[in-house]
């Protein structure tokens, strides 16, 4: 027989390398979630960082009782990240926000009460005023936005990333799922649950660097398009077909120009034709390298991260009492 979740809320928050931005996190979340009078806990998820990170999450957790500490064992990326804390959190509800304090945690009980107000299995952040971004990231988001809402569906929000609410159910739903290539931005709209949005102003970063450089951005949007839309092997077959038919109108185009007399020497268009169809069987086999790619990864089904410590299960190294001098551990 199921019981319910002794904690109301559990707060996931993925980080790697933000030890700047820790102590900030700290003195804002702590009273935003005070505040609510509901049993809580914070499962920060340690992303094998190579800073302060954990050893100050460790001095917080001694005078904050409600933080709990999830370290992977290496860097397992963000969304790796994501899903070791959703994995672990045991409230009725889970909220995820990220440590660099661009999206307000000042907004978690406006989306708790709003969840349980309506019946609402997800409330999503949606970030309403981006002003505070550069144009290159304004542009590039909302071009990625534009992209997936027409492959994936309208489903999905605009300008909504990581920062949400999940009801229990919804967090069972997403750990039911494989865990391979996870876009928690599109999987969780996918899930098709009761869902509501709550919109805020996106701040700068508190301090530190971003963990989301191009090179980043780009993989999660290859990520995102394949990962749920066949869209790009239909574009294969598409440029399969175009190509075919281009060829078939150079061969009558060749025909007639043999039969009027006026043949030469075509080096150069056979040399660009064969470029263009090269170029097209390419990018063909590419498409289906990545798919066929994922097929593959999936099949392995090798965990895509390993929890090395969990601060509810074993003491923290760094705070476990030491023997007195001249005494023994019994």
């Amino acid at each position: 027989m199921s019981t319910e979740p002794s904690t109301t809320l559990s707060v996931v928050v993925p980080m790697y390398n933000e030890e700047d931005a820790l102590p900030a996190l700290v003195d804002r979340l702590r009273p935003a979630l005070d505040a609510m009078d509901v049993a809580y806990e914070v499962v920060a998820v340690d992303d094998g960082s190579k800073d302060r990170t954990a050893e100050l999450l460790g001095e917080f957790q001694v005078k904050w009782p409600e933080l709990r500490v999830v370290r992977l064992r290496g860097n397992s990326g963000h969304q790796a990240a994501l899903t070791a804390g959703l994995h672990s959190a045991l409230g009725a509800y889970v909220a995820s926000i990220d440590a660099d304090l661009q999206d307000p945690p000042e907004k978690i009980p406006e989306m708790l009460g709003l969840a349980r107000r309506d019946r609402l299995d997800i409330v999503y952040g949606v970030r309403g005023d981006r002003s505070t971004d550069t144009g290159f990231k304004r542009r590039s988001a909302g071009a990625y936005y534009w992209l997936v809402r027409r492959l994936v569906g309208k489903q999905v929000p605009a300008q909504a990333g990581d920062f949400r609410l999940l009801s229990r159910a919804a967090v069972e739903a997403v750990k039911a799922m494989p865990d391979q290539h996870q876009v928690y931005r599109l999987l969780v709209p996918w899930l098709g649950f009761p869902s509501g949005q709550v919109t805020y102003h996106r701040e700068e970063r508190v301090a530190g660097e971003t963990k989301y450089p191009l090179s980043k951005m780009i993989r999660l949007g290859v990520d995102s398009v394949i990962n749920f839309s066949a869209a790009p092997l239909r574009l294969a077959t598409w440029l399969g077909v175009a190509s075919f038919f281009g060829c078939l109108l150079m061969v009558g185009a060749t025909l007639a120009i043999y039969l009027g007399g006026q043949t030469v020497p075509g080096w150069t268009s056979l040399f660009i034709v064969m470029l263009f169809l090269g170029g097209v069987q390419l990018i063909c086999v590419g498409l289906l390298g990545e798919y066929i790619g994922r097929i593959y990864t999936a099949v392995q089904r090798r965990p895509t991260y390993f929890v090395g410590y969990d601060s509810a299960q074993e003491p923290s190294p760094e705070t476990e009492p030491k023997p007195e001098p001249g005494r023994e551990k019994g």
